[in-house]
């Protein structure tokens, strides 16, 4: 018989995603629960990824097993595709196994020539109903199969209606039609200098080709980029008998959802038209009507759909996202989805279903991505700010709310120069009449989206949801020029590049920019319940990165069990202090060569950043009681604190010039300059810093450590828990550990015996060099603790610098394929993940129970954590608002592993 590609929606072989794409396995599924589903078939996914292989050409059987269905699917029906008395006309449809909302391409009402045209309207005895499905064939054939500009034939189009005097399509009658028809064919033939085609199966064959070439399109691949969908599994193909929506006022197509998609809230929610086709809801080119009022215009239908939306978010366990058509009163279904959603309804929807006794606690957390967790804490309007802007009359005008969140930047009306803009990591708000597939380089790369028309399930709102950007649709007042690149709503006009402010969740948009907050995690209950789940079922902790007692705050109030990173030198670099670090660098090496002078003047710089660094360690540890923090004592390239070398060469040529090298302060700068070169280094990454600059200088560690002892004494004393970590940064040899950590643990106990008082602490190490990894067991023997930076770790491994590859050639080395990932983002499993691997093992081999975590920015990538946790980490650190999307994170690699 040979390979099989095409299956019948009635079959029961074979209803998976990659055989049949998400939609021809729904919409097998429902004909197999016996909804009302028009009858058709779908071609395997393989099929295309064949046809892309071989030069565009169908695989062996393909197409034999195609016309054999279109046979079968005829007899079902009494009706043959292209019969001049009662023909049979279908749509032709993309349906990839994820849901790639409006990236690839559709064509309706295949089938339509000359003679078929006669029989659509003989049978149906309405001229105008077939008139305008053979321009729609023409026109969505035209620009998708053969490559017309489809704006030549909205321009005709508009044209034609413009000389009518009419404002609507449904304004022309079937003379008129007729005159679109023509002059449509006359565009396909300039055009392209061929005939529109006029056989039915070469339609078919056609079109087929081209929703199989879709998938390879500039859109669909950017679309699959942003949503990490793999590049090769191609799209299935639905072909389908149409149904029609556009058949007179009981007649009508929609798109709804079984709950709100925006906020969750358990209503249908989505749009619909009477006497229309599909891509009219989804295009925005008319204003729809909201759903809730379907009980109104066709009673009887609305609760047959009720009915049918109920059953099946109750059969699929998840909220779905329906395309349905109305035909003179009946009620078909032409697709079934999980809907895409809002972070913000992706939480409360699990939650709720949770409460429903729908699904499990452990299946709420797996629903929710953990890049949801970050859009819910995406800015909002400051109150104040929002009130302010009223009351000055900034209020543009007011939209339809289709995806939350608060946003202000620059409006953008072409999205290629969205694009660009937003490459140059501006604030962009894309602003178009409607959006459709084609804009979605800009959408991607935009903050925002404003479209003047759409409703609640047109592409921007579909597509602003799923990439969790803000969008207000529909805002009707809002005329948008994109000939002169502005836009205008009563007297007042904005310009390409002028700033605007849009909130997501009650469709306003204001002149000009409005300050934001960011919401807390505790204001929004639904995602606070479901991380306590996560925290439930995770074996990971999930600590933090922070280097001040607000940023411990806030770790605390987004739920981190510790810190476990505090980088001293970021203390360092505050204004006030960057004197007397400067001091204290510049006078440490003639101190070491016995300068006493120079020693003095170290001293005194090490006494008043003991000073400083006392109070900075007493307040993290008072924000964390009770819990670890990990403090890494001063890891910098000693060139980030001074001045740098090629400004003091030129201050000095300079006061050379102007003959002041006989004044105190010339001296003074040479002194300087000589001082700075004697500490420049070549690779000042992998030069004096970490554990050698402790070595070097021991004085700056014992006063680091000084100060965190003293604090925690003092934090005892007050009857406070702390409980500090002490981390000697980029050992390489454990005797580099064992020389420092000596005279640490002395400085520690002198300061204890001082005090009077006993202080739980841990001195251990940062495993950020391969041989540090690779000796893991050694180092473990003094180490009371590991905590992996994969940040130098993965540039040591790899031999690539972070800071020059990412703008230079990463980016490259992931289009080509080279990397599946940025290394620098994703951890890098065979290599630099197979250093940690071994780390772990051998440091357990000699202490089963050494704690171990992870501080690099790997800490909130959500696959590193799962590799973190299968190789049985302690804890993962992240920045403060990382710790949500960790905490789930790990909570999913938890139920993952078991």
């Amino acid at each position: 018989m040979g390979e099989k590609f095409v299956y019948s929606f009635s079959e029961k072989e074979n209803l998976t995603r990659d055989k049949r794409g998400g939609k021809g396995a729904g919409l097998a599924e429902m004909t197999l629960l016996g909804l009302p589903i028009p009858p058709g078939f779908t071609i395997d996914p393989e099929a295309c990824n064949r046809f892309l292989e071989n030069g565009n050409q169908f695989p062996d059987g393909m197409w034999e097993q195609t016309l054999k269905s279109l046979r079968e699917l005829e007899d079902t029906i009494g009706k043959k595709l292209g019969d001049s008395q009662d023909p049979l006309l279908v749509s032709v449809r993309s349906g990839a196994a994820f849901s790639m909302p409006g990236m690839m391409d559709t064509v309706l009402n295949l089938g339509l020539n000359e003679a078929s045209v006669v029989g659509l309207t003989n049978q149906t005895k309405n001229e105008r109903f077939a008139q305008d499905a053979y321009r729609r064939l023409i026109q969505g054939f035209g620009s998708i199969v053969m490559g017309v500009n489809g704006d030549m034939f909205e321009e005709k189009l508009g044209e034609i209606k413009k000389g009518k005097g009419v404002s609507q399509d449904t304004d022309l009658d079937a003379g008129v039609l007729r005159e679109v028809v023509a002059a449509f064919k006359q565009i396909v033939s300039s055009e392209t200098g061929s005939d529109f085609p006029s056989d039915p199966i070469d339609q078919l064959r056609l079109a087929v080709s081209a929703v199989f070439n879709s998938w390879d399109g500039e859109r669909a691949k950017v679309y699959r980029e942003a949503k990490k969908i793999p590049h090769g599994l191609g799209t299935a193909v639905n072909i389908q008998q149409m149904v029609f929506g556009n058949m007179g006022e009981t007649s009508g197509t929609g798109v709804a959802f079984t709950r709100d998609p925006a906020t969750g809230e358990k209503k249908l929610y989505g749009d619909f038209l009477i006497n229309a086709q599909g891509e009219d809801v989804v295009a925005g080119i008319r204003t729809p009507i909201p759903i809730s009022r379907l009980s109104e215009v066709l009673p009887d239908v609305n609760g047959q759909f009720e009915d049918t939306a109920a059953a099946l978010e109750k059969h699929y366990g998840d909220v779905q996202d329906i395309e349905f058509t109305i035909e003179k009163g009946k009620l078909y279904l032409l697709q079934t989805r999980t809907a895409q959603r809002t972070a913000q309804a992706a939480t409360k929807i699990a939650v709720d279903m949770v409460s429903e006794g729908r699904i499990s606690k452990e299946e709420a957390i797996r629903r929710i991505m953990p890049e949801q967790v970050d859009q819910l804490l995406h800015p909002r309007f400051d109150p104040k700010e929002k009130i302010k802007a009223l009351a000055e009359g900034r209020l543009l005008a007011k939209g339809i709310p289709a995806s939350p969140g608060a946003v202000s930047g620059k409006v953008i009306f072409d999205a290629d120069r969205a694009k660009e803009a937003g490459e140059r990591n501006e604030k962009i708000i894309l602003a178009r009449p409607e959006t459709s597939p084609d804009d979605i380089h800009g959408m991607i790369k935009a903050k925002g989206i404003l479209t003047s028309r759409g409703g609640k399930t047109s592409h921007a709102a579909v597509v602003a949801r799923g990439m969790g950007k803000t969008a207000v649709v529909g805002a009707e007042s809002v005329v948008i020029d994109l000939e002169e690149r502005k836009m205008s709503s009563g007297k007042r006009t904005i310009r390409e590049g002028d700033w605007i402010s849009m909130d997501g969740e009650t469709g306003e948009i204001f002149v000009g920019e409005v300050d934001t907050i960011n919401p807390g995690l505790k204001d929004n209950k639904d995602l606070f319940r479901l991380l306590d789940w996560a925290d439930d079922r995770s074996r990971l902790e999930v600590w933090a990165n922070a280097d001040t007692p607000q940023d411990a705050k806030k770790a605390l109030e987004f739920g981190a069990k510790g810190i476990g990173l505090c980088r001293t030198e970021h203390m360092f670099m505050e204004q006030d202090r960057l004197p007397i670090v400067r001091q204290m660098i510049l006078s440490a090496l003639e101190a070491v060569k016995g300068d006493m002078a120079a020693r003095k003047e170290f001293e005194s710089a090490l006494s008043q950043l003991l000073k400083i660094q006392r109070e900075d360690f007493k307040g993290i540890l008072k924000e964390m009681d009770g819990l670890p923090v990990v403090i890494r004592l001063l890891d910098p390239p000693l060139h980030e604190f001074l001045p740098k070398k090629e400004d003091l060469l030129v201050e000095v040529a300079r006061m050379e010039e102007r003959g002041e090298i006989y004044s105190a302060n010339f001296d003074s700068q040479r002194k300087l300059l000589e001082r700075v070169k004697s500490l420049v280094e070549t690779n000042p990454m992998m030069g004096l810093r970490g554990v050698r600059l402790g070595l070097v200088f021991p004085g700056i560690n014992q006063m680091q450590v000084r100060a965190i002892i003293e604090a925690a004494c003092e934090l005892k004393r007050k009857g406070l828990n702390p409980r500090p970590e002490i981390m000697i940064p980029l050992v390489a040899y454990v005797k580099e550990l064992k020389v420092v950590q000596d005279e640490l643990v002395e400085t520690a106990r002198k300061v204890m015996d001082e005090q009077g008082i006993e202080i739980e602490y841990k001195f251990g190490t940062m495993i950020e060099v391969p041989r540090a990894a690779l000796t893991a067991d050694k180092i473990a023997e003094l180490a009371d603790f590991f905590s992996f930076g994969t940040n130098d770790l993965t540039q040591m491994t790899i031999g690539i610098s972070r800071d020059d590859a990412e703008t230079k050639f990463l980016v490259n080395y992931v289009e080509k394929g080279i990397l599946e990932e940025n290394p620098f983002q994703s951890i890098d499993e065979e290599g630099v993940g197979e250093l940690v691997r071994l780390g772990v093992e051998k440091g357990r081999a000699v202490k089963p129970d050494l704690e171990i975590g992870v501080c690099g920015e790997h800490g909130g990538d959500p696959k590193s954590i799962e590799f973190f946790n299968r190789v049985g980490l302690n804890y993962v650190s992240a920045s403060p608002f990382r710790v949500p999307v960790a905490r789930l994170a790990a909570a999913q690699a938890q139920l993952k592993k078991s």
